[in-house]
Order: structure tokens, then C-alpha cells, then sequence
């Protein structure tokens, strides 16, 4: 199946770097849909960059700039946020690229980091997301033990693995990724390049295991156990599980919007791999794989500027850090133009009196 990303995530492990095939279009039912939906992409793609990088700038800004040290699930959704904007950040080059017929013009080197910091973003999100899910399960199931292990010293070691393990995950695409001269489309792809046609099948059930089910599964079992306590009156009661509800509120529809845009995308990587094993053959299902991975795929990445719009609507303690971080940049604005007037005052006054004298 042709594919533009890495194991079915755009931008990878294309044989063919072409949104159409030549000998595919005649073949295969879809193929016009696609002709439209690549000239869709770099829109899309500038929208979602947009849109990602003022929102999770704003998001960092105001965790760092406020006075209060962050809680611990804070410094996992601010780390989320880093990993967002790291990931917008690449994408301007992957529209570059579609819109420049998928002739990579910027080398060797951006088309492994770039690729690589983009694979390692939907490792490093739901790994994240996953451990938000079990900082809100400690807090209000195991309210009363949960203390040494939501250290902000535990929550920053832990992301520190995670950023580690992200780049452990992407190292096939460091490895593997180079630029390739196709001379059939009289280009220079930046494409994944396997030692074997196995690598292909073996890692995509790396990343649906890894980067789907294993957290997935952690993050479904956390969510339900906050569920019963929310649904729960006689454990409301206690005042620390009050304090936390409205943080696990928000939690919780951080982690709804993030299986709504990815959910898909897994799906069809299953589905790609049943077809890599021959179940699923035919031309056919050929088609509805590659429109289906490249609009999964795209719905997964409006997950990246999604966050940072649920805090500011949802998230009433965010909203007053950024508040009080406003409030208190505006003060020291004024107190410097009453400085700078007061200054200016005084220099005209002495002035006026040499003028006197």
C-alpha cells in the first residue's frame, strides 16, 4: 500500500512517493480522491500549524511564567505541550514537500531529525496522556498513599524517561530515512528504506502495540477507576478528592479528544496489517486503506492544537494562572511607563529650572 509517513503516518515508509501511482490510477477505485486530498494537505497542515504553535506557546508560556510551581500533572501536560509544539514545528517542511511534488529540497539531515521528531511525538503524547491518567488515578483512588509518587521530582524523572523512550522508538526512522532519487518522477524523496520488506510489517506492530494498545489499555483502566469515584457521593465528600475533581474533569476530556483523533488512525493501521499479511487483498481494499490512512491520519493531528483550546475553555485553574501571569505583566508594564514618566518629568523639571537660572 502506498503511504507518505512512517508506518502509515505521513511522511513514510513509501515505496512510492507519488499520491497516485501511475499504474494504480486505472486500477484501483479512490485514486481521484486522493489526486484532491493531496492538494488539501499543505492547507490543512499550515491550519493545523497555526493553530498548534500559538496555542501550545501559549500553554508553555504561561506554566513557566507563573510564580506557583506547577503541580504534577501540570508538568506532564506542559511537557505534552513541549512535544505539540516540537511537532508543529516540522510540519511546514512536509508541506514544503507536497507542494513541491514530494521533491525533498532541505538534505539528508532534516529529512531524518524532521521525521524523527515527528514519529517521536505520538510516542512521547500518549505516554504522556498515559501517565496524566494514572497522576489523576492516585489522586482521587488512592488518595491517602498516592503522597511519594506524585512528587514533581518523580513527574519530571518520569517524563525525562519518556522523552528517552520516544527517541528510542524513532530510531528506525533515523536509521532508515534518506533521500532517494526516483527518476521516474524526476525527484529526490525523503524516504524510509528498510534492509527488508519485513521491517515494514514488524514495526507497524510495534507502533500499533506501543504507541496504541499498552497505553491505551493503562489509560482505559485509570479513566474508569475515576469514573466510579466521580459517580461516587460518599467518596466527594472528602475534601481532597473535591479539590481534585475539577483537574480530573479536565483530564478526562483531554484523553476523550485524544482516542477520538487517533482511534481511527490505529484502526487503520490494523487493517494495514492484516492486508501486509495477505488477509485482506485486492485493489480494492487497497484504496479505502490509503484514503482511509492519509484522513486518519490528519484527524490524529488536529489532537496536536486541540489541548491547548480545551484548557482555556475547560480549564478554570488555567485560566487563572494565565489571568493573574496577564495581570501581572500589564502591572509591570505600567510600572515601567511610571518610571519612564516620572523620569521624563523630573528631566523637564531640571530644565526648566537651568532655564530659570
Amino acid at each position: 500500500m502506498a503511504s507518505s509517513w512512517p508506518f502509515s503516518l505521513p511522511p513514510g515508509n513509501v515505496p512510492d512517493p507519488s499520491p497516485v501511482p501511475v499504474n494504480a490510477t486505472e486500477a484501483c477505485p479512490g485514486a481521484p480522491f486522493l489526486g484532491w486530498m493531496y492538494m488539501a494537505q499543505p492547507i490543512y497542515i499550515v491550519l493545523i500549524c497555526a493553530v498548534g504553535m500559538v496555542g501550545n506557546a501559549f500553554v508553555l508560556l504561561v506554566l513557566v511564567l507563573h510564580r506557583v510551581s506547577c503541580t504534577v500533572a501540570e508538568i506532564y501536560l506542559g511537557n505534552l505541550a513541549a512535544a505539540d509544539l516540537l511537532f508543529v514545528g516540522c510540519l511546514p517542511f512536509w508541506a514544503a514537500n507536497i507542494v513541491n511534488g514530494y521533491n525533498w529540497p532541505f538534505g539528508e539531515f532534516l529529512c531524518k531529525s524532521v521525521s524523527a521528531v515527528i514519529y517521536m511525538n505520538l510516542f512521547c503524547s500518549v505516554y504522556l496522556l498515559a501517565m496524566v491518567s494514572i497522576d489523576r488515578y492516585l489522586a482521587l483512588v488512592h488518595t491517602m498513599t498516592s503522597g511519594r509518587t506524585r512528587s514533581p521530582a518523580c513527574a519530571k524523572m518520569t517524563c525525562l524517561a519518556i522523552w528517552a523512550f520516544g527517541f528510542l522508538m524513532s530510531t528506525p526512522v533515523i536509521l532508515f530515512r534518506t533521500v532517494m532519487a526516483k527518476p521516474e518522477y524526476n525527484i529526490s524523496a525523503c524516504l524510509l528504506r528498510y534492509p527488508s520488506e519485513g521491517w515494514s510489517l514488524n514495526l507497524e506492530i510495534l507502533l500499533l502495540v506501543f504507541a496504541f494498545i499498552v497505553p491505551g489499555s493503562i489509560i482505559t483502566f485509570c479513566s474508569c477507576q475515576i469514573l466510579q469515584v466521580l459517580r461516587n457521593n460518599t467518596m466527594r465528600q472528602f475534601m481532597q478528592v473535591r479539590k481534585e475533581t475539577k483537574s480530573s474533569k479536565l483530564v478526562l476530556l483531554v484523553l476523550l479528544m485524544f482516542f477520538l483523533c487517533w482511534l481511527p488512525f490505529h484502526f487503520f493501521t490494523f487493517l494495514s496489517i492484516l492486508q501486509k499479511l495477505g488477509l485482506i487483498p485486492g485493489c480494492r481494499w487497497e484504496a479505502v486503506l490509503e484514503n482511509g490512512n492519509q484522513i486518519t491520519t490528519f484527524l490524529g493531528f488536529t489532537n496536536n492544537c486541540i489541548n491547548p483550546l480545551l484548557y482555556v475553555i475547560v480549564g478554570k485553574h488555567f485560566r487563572k494562572k494565565a489571568k493573574e501571569v496577564f495581570e501581572r505583566s500589564a502591572a509591570r508594564k505600567r510600572r515601567k511607563l511610571n518610571l519612564a514618566s516620572s523620569a521624563s518629568s523630573a528631566r523637564t523639571s531640571i530644565i526648566t529650572l537651568r532655564n530659570r537660572v
